[in-house]
């Protein structure tokens, strides 16, 4: 019961602190690098592509699906791995789930690059450099999120390929 009461004492006085749980070593990795670069250069597409009058091309709902959504989902999985979420549930293949989801959004990009810069042309006047660069940064993000894709494929091949295994990529 003291020891209860100690605790109880030591926890109004000092609550757990967020930065604790926070995987540090994560932030040093290639992965985490990528993932920053990802998210600046998608907030940076989506922009370009917001800005300019993409409703009078439909397909341009396409590309601005694909660069906000993958913006928020890897902004997502970006905090999950931050936050060690992969420790706490073991059961996800974590390895394989952020091998699959890079794999998809490279060839969700790929799609959306090339939806962008074949309707370039479409645009005049000031919005054709602006479609124009959305088009190179939708073109980066499908090579970062390839090169994303490749090293979770090494570090899911260094786990022995088994989908039943609880690591988390590095």
């Amino acid at each position: 019961s003291e020891v209860n009461l100690q605790k109880k004492i030591t926890w109004r006085t000092s609550p757990p602190s967020a930065t604790s749980r926070m995987d540090v070593s994560f932030l040093r990795s290639v992965p985490a690098a990528l993932m920053a670069a990802e998210m600046v250069l998608g907030l940076l597409h989506w922009a370009l592509i917001a800005g300019a009058s993409y409703w009078r091309v439909s397909a341009y709902g396409w590309v601005m699906f694909v660069a906000v959504a993958l913006w928020i989902l890897t902004a997502l999985l970006f905090l999950v791995l931050l936050f060690s979420v992969p420790q706490r549930l073991s059961a996800v293949p974590w390895t394989m789930t952020v091998m699959m989801y890079n794999g998809v959004a490279a060839l969700l990009y790929l799609t959306a690059f090339l939806t962008n810069a074949a309707t370039v042309r479409q645009f005049q006047g000031s919005f054709h450099g602006q479609i124009g660069a959305a088009a190179f940064f939708g073109a980066a993000l499908t090579l970062l999120y390839g090169a994303g894709a490749y090293l979770s494929y090494l570090d899911w091949r260094a786990d022995g390929g088994n989908a039943a295994t609880s690591t988390v990529p590095t």
